[in-house]
């Protein structure tokens, strides 16, 4: 995915254009997790509406080099009365694909992120981070070569939220495609990316790129490292200077 010269603006209604992003130059490699952080309002969740093509930018183009796209959204946004296989097709069904083919993803989906005997369950009695995980599994039923995430861990509990990302990073293992994660949390994109991009308040442009010098697998213990720290250090610094 890339990003060239990208401005987004909204209609203000009477009090004048919302500048919501300007000039954004960014290149996401084919197979990379990149995370984006940034103050509330920076644009962070605008810019993955434009790289999903949910919205348009105002200026500049972005060129998405796959159809095969997957967004997770900041909840679980399940339909309360299907079931959860149910669930985890209907990105698949909406999108054509046939009956046999997209209940054999949404299954092997389900097993991958540990809620195969869930199957036949409504999401009203799963967890929230359950939820989570069935929203993850219906993005991966796409068989997306990018996935799109926008703040998907942000409502959890901090115990829930750290298991997931240890989770999100096993089926980044297992399922090589290309990540774009949206977080307020420092250490959550530290943990999780090969780069952070830090985005300045509104209206939103690149602040620095920064490398995550850190090898995958990557584990909770991880988070005691010295080297984890201090990238999560200078990630906070670039944040605040940003600011």
């Amino acid at each position: 995915m890339t990003c060239t010269g990208v401005g987004k603006r909204y209609d203000g209604q009477g009090s004048g254009d919302i500048v919501a992003l300007t000039d954004i130059d960014l290149e996401v490699r084919r197979g990379e997790f990149v995370a984006v952080v940034g103050p509330s309002g920076c644009g962070k969740s605008t810019l993955l509406r434009l790289a999903a093509g949910l919205e348009q930018p105002t200026s500049g183009s972005i060129a998405v080099q796959t159809d095969s796209v997957g967004f997770i959204f900041q909840e679980a946004t399940l339909l309360p009365w299907r079931r959860v296989l149910r669930n985890v097709e209907l990105a698949a069904e909406l999108r054509g694909v046939d009956r046999g083919t997209r209940r054999a993803r949404a299954t092997r989906a389900l097993a991958a992120v540990g809620l195969a005997d869930f199957a036949g369950t409504l999401p009203g009695q799963l967890s929230g981070g359950m939820r989570m995980r069935v929203s993850l599994a219906r993005a991966l039923a796409l068989e997306p070569s990018l996935l799109l995430l926008d703040e998907p861990f942000g409502a959890l509990d901090e115990i829930t939220r750290l298991s997931m990302q240890e989770e999100l990073l096993r089926l980044y293992r297992d399922n090589v495609f290309t990540a774009l994660f949206i977080t307020h949390s420092v250490s959550e994109a530290v943990f999780l990316a090969r780069r952070v991009v830090v985005m300045s308040a509104r209206p939103g442009r690149v602040h620095e790129v920064i490398d995550i010098d850190l090898p995958y697998p990557r584990d909770r213990d991880l988070r005691f490292d010295s080297a984890f720290t201090g990238l999560v250090a200078r990630v906070s610094s670039s944040l605040r200077a940003a600011c």
